[in-house]
């Protein structure tokens, strides 16, 4: 198809991503756009350096490998590069979603489908402030190497996004709802979820009060663990962080015990969700990559770079936000794996503790911060008050040490709205979850 430069490596990623967004603001249209978008990034590596190139010009590419390669100095040697050597070569087709393609279906229908969820807002006269959303994507990737790489595949996510803003005792509180599914069918006649979830979050706030600041045994939803897992140590895991830093790298180090023998987290691609890739951007096949195994520290996230650079093997999280970027080390679906308790045998060996069921947003990475939505007190072993949190924290290494109880029940989750910031790429899909977990000594504010 393409004549590749002799003696460089050259590899090109298509990219054709199609989508929609429907937004209502209080319940007019605010946005309603729908588009299709084609874009290649081809890169060229000597040996030396890599060399980049970001076009829409697809019935072009060969003009612009030729153009690139000749900034580039060949090398005969090039393939037996570290680097290159570390690239897979894997071949084969997977269109998973070619019958079930969003990009077919009418805007007209989609439109209707986000309509029918206004009546489930409506209902409750406190929401003051409300957007809902339609989103859609359907991409499909297309990546070649001179090495013999050739994959074509597609992922797609369709969801219903809810935020709404209730007033109560004079004050606004922020709730929501994600609706996130990878057919369009499966978004459909959902009002139930919706409606629940409104329901719960304005008993919570109605009735909520400030919790007495302390340090307490907290059990974690999986949704808070799926938060915690990526943002304080799924990003400690992205290998391009340790490149060159040998402090990271001694406290990094593979074998050593980090949490106890219930502990076990994950990060793949292979998940159903919006982290599902199952080729990487480098054409790596993805797997499952156990990151902590059994309380021991067993691996990190790579591309083919950062696996060369520490003699390791590469692990399918070479990402990019789209075809205008480079691939760089980037998680997919991060998880802590299930135990083997219940979420009541947990919480029921708690005499006074916080249980945290939903949250706004978290961050970290020596220090975690995770700012709750929806928490309650846990008293003498059963779920009490809601109470109202500003933050939790807690230094990373000592936390996962703490954690002293997993449930046997997993659920992961997928971003309706944004996705994970790295560098100056935001946002990437990414999937998070795991199971209910207890961990002693959170600080709690």
């Amino acid at each position: 198809m393409y004549q590749f430069p002799k003696d460089l490596y050259t590899d090109i990623r298509i990219e054709t991503v199609a989508k929609t967004n429907i937004t209502l603001e209080n319940y007019e249209v605010r946005q309603n756009k729908s588009s299709t978008d084609t874009g290649a990034m081809i890169r060229i590596f000597d040996g030396n350096r890599w060399y980049y190139s970001a076009t829409t010009n697809i019935d072009h590419l060969q003009e612009e490998i030729d153009q690139l390669a000749k900034m580039a100095t060949p090398d005969s040697e090039v393939y037996n590069h570290p680097v290159i050597k570390k690239l897979e070569v894997n071949q084969g087709v997977m269109l998973t979603y070619q019958d079930t393609d969003v990009s077919k279906i009418d805007p007209k229908e989609k439109y209707e489908v986000l309509q029918t969820y206004i009546p489930v807002m409506k209902n409750n006269s406190e929401i003051k402030i409300s957007r809902l959303y339609y989103l859609d994507n359907h991409t499909v990737k297309h990546i070649i190497s001179s090495k013999g790489t050739d994959v074509l595949f597609d992922i797609q996510s369709c969801c219903i996004a809810a935020r709404y803003i209730f007033q109560i005792d004079g004050n606004p509180c922020r709730g929501s709802e994600n609706i996130y599914h990878m057919k369009f069918e499966d978004i459909i006649g959902k009002q139930e979820q919706l409606r629940l979830s409104i329901e719960k979050d304005y008993n919570y706030y109605k009735d909520a009060i400030p919790v007495t600041p302390g340090s307490y045994t907290c059990v974690l939803s999986p949704e808070v663990t799926g938060v915690f897992a990526h943002e304080s140590f799924g990003h400690k895991s992205e290998s391009d962080f340790m490149v060159g830093d040998e402090t990271m790298k001694r406290e990094w180090a593979i074998g050593k015990r980090v949490g106890k023998q219930l502990l076990n987290i994950i990060d793949t691609g292979l998940v159903k969700g919006s982290g599902y890739v199952p080729f990487d951007d480098e054409g790596c096949r993805a797997k499952k990559n156990y990151i902590i195994k059994d309380g021991i520290l067993t691996g990190r996230l790579h591309s083919a770079a950062t696996a060369a650079n520490l003699e390791e093997e590469p692990t399918a999280n070479a990402r990019a936000m789209n075809f205008e970027f480079e691939p760089i080390v980037r998680m997919t679906t991060t998880y802590i794996d299930a135990g083997n308790q219940s979420k009541e045998e947990l919480i029921g060996q708690i005499s006074e503790g916080v249980y945290i069921e939903s949250l706004f947003h978290g961050s970290g990475m020596t220090t975690f911060t995770i700012a709750p939505q929806r928490a309650y007190m846990i008293r003498d072993g059963k779920l009490a008050e809601p109470v109202r949190i500003s933050v939790i924290t807690g230094n990373v290494m000592k936390t996962l040490d703490e954690i002293d109880g997993v449930s046997n029940e997993v659920e992961l989750f997928s971003f309706a709205l944004g996705g994970c910031g790295k560098m100056e790429q935001h946002p990437l899909p990414v999937g998070f979850g795991g199971p209910y977990i207890r961990v002693n000594g959170i600080n709690v504010q």
